[in-house]
């Protein structure tokens, strides 16, 4: 049995959850359902990251940061770890980027070790970093 929500984008379905206790029971939590999700990862697809190397780390943050920052605050506001994926794909366009736009960090071990570098001196530059720092 499925139950629907009012909320656009969001579905009810059985869930496992954990009381404050660590109890462990089933549950109707929402979460974002799998068509949103399907048009908000065709959206990413579309944005073709990668591709824009004449742009700065910061020039990217201040174009898809309200964008992602919407997506959290609407679906997040329930069931967060059903976004996790997408924002760690998010990431991984953003590593795909970094290979692309510098030369000597195109072997992944170097493009990853940037990555690090970069999430830990500036924690706050993308909005879904405060949920997800991995890339997959």
């Amino acid at each position: 049995m499925r139950l629907v929500v009012h909320l656009p984008g969001v579905h009810l379905p059985r869930r496992k959850a954990r009381s404050r206790t660590g109890k462990k029971f089933t549950s109707f939590l929402p979460a974002i359902s799998k068509d949103a999700l399907k048009k908000i990862s065709g959206e990413v697809r579309r944005w073709w990251l990668h591709r824009r190397t004449r742009h700065s780390f910061a020039e990217l943050a201040r174009q898809i940061n309200p964008i992602v920052r919407g997506w959290i605050q609407y679906y997040g506001a329930f069931y967060r770890t059903a976004l996790c994926p997408l924002l760690a794909r998010i990431n991984a366009y953003l590593i795909r980027w970094i290979r692309k736009k510098y030369k000597r960090l195109r072997p992944l071990h170097k493009a990853l070790a940037c990555w690090r570098r970069i999430t830990r001196q500036y924690p706050r530059a993308f909005a879904h970093w405060a949920w997800v720092h991995t890339a997959w």
